[in-house]
């Protein structure tokens, strides 16, 4: 099964949104008890989530973001985590294996994707993608650019350095590719269009979308393009009829072409011989 290209937050606190989210078509849902949530709802919202969850029959969809390690919210999420067994979390501010260790201290089984949001984050990021239970890396771009103030409203370069350790850290710890921050312009269609070009070309597979609405463009977005699945059944299709020494359109087609055909089938849902993905 591919890794979800999509992560769609819901406010922990609006029970209401929960099922809605699980059809609205993304790969997972993000009940979150971190930004959405004001620290006085921050109860009644694991209350929300502890009486919905165990109803899910997707639950391996669902993915809870818990507050930091520093805050004084995490003990009591991580004990919600433990008693719905949840599979999947989220840690913000995610920095040091410590914090991550402390996790799975609680909650030994869970799945962690590490979201990194600061400097220091960014520069442990190939210690904290080889941490035991780590299973993706995601880029807190904003609170990233807010530990750094940095201006990233009309442009995308003071991001490309913490983009790039991320897309490095994770193929050194063999973790699929990470997941990209949100666009906040919800009806922006040519930002979302731009973010997810410029996060395409740092190396981002997935993205946390904050509307529904943002989903269908991503997965459209991620997509390999028709012209690009013909290209890779061409090139398998010559490497089948001469193996090892293929030639197509006056190019040798040496192993690196071949795999990248190979992963162009992969992400768009086909078999090599043209068959759908189940």
């Amino acid at each position: 099964m591919n890794a979800p290209r999509t992560y769609l937050f819901v406010p922990g606190n609006r029970p209401e949104r929960f099922g809605k989210a699980l059809l609205s078509g993304a790969d997972a849902v993000v009940l979150d008890l971190e930004d959405a949530v004001s620290a006085d709802a921050k109860s009644a919202a694991r209350h929300a989530i502890a009486g919905w969850l165990p109803t899910v029959a997707e639950r391996q969809r669902v993915v809870l973001r818990i507050n930091d390690a520093a805050s004084a919210h995490f003990a009591d999420d991580l004990r919600l985590c433990a008693e719905v067994g949840i599979g999947q979390l989220m840690l913000p501010k995610t920095e040091t294996p410590q914090q991550l260790a402390a996790v799975r201290a609680v909650v030994p089984a869970v799945s962690v994707l590490a979201l990194v949001e600061t400097a220091r984050g960014i520069a442990n990021a190939q210690t904290l993608a080889a941490c035991a239970g780590v299973t993706r890396l995601v880029f807190g771009t904003l609170d990233f650019a807010l530990d750094l103030e940095l201006d990233i409203s009309e442009q995308f370069d003071a991001l490309s350095h913490g983009a790039g350790c991320l897309g490095i850290a994770s193929r050194l710890a063999g973790l699929p590719t990470p997941v990209a921050g949100v666009t906040p312009q919800i009806d922006d269609t040519a930002r979302l269009a731009a973010d997810l070009a410029w996060e395409r070309r740092h190396g981002f597979g997935a993205k946390l979308c904050i509307h529904p609405r943002q989903i269908e463009p991503v997965h459209a977005a991620l997509a390999p393009s028709a012209e690009a699945v013909a290209w890779a059944h061409r090139v398998l299709a010559a490497e089948a009829a001469s193996p090892g020494a293929a030639r197509l359109d006056g190019r040798m087609i040496d192993r690196p072409v071949v795999l990248q055909a190979e992963r162009t089938l992969q992400r768009a849902g086909v078999h090599s011989l043209g068959r759908m993905g189940a």
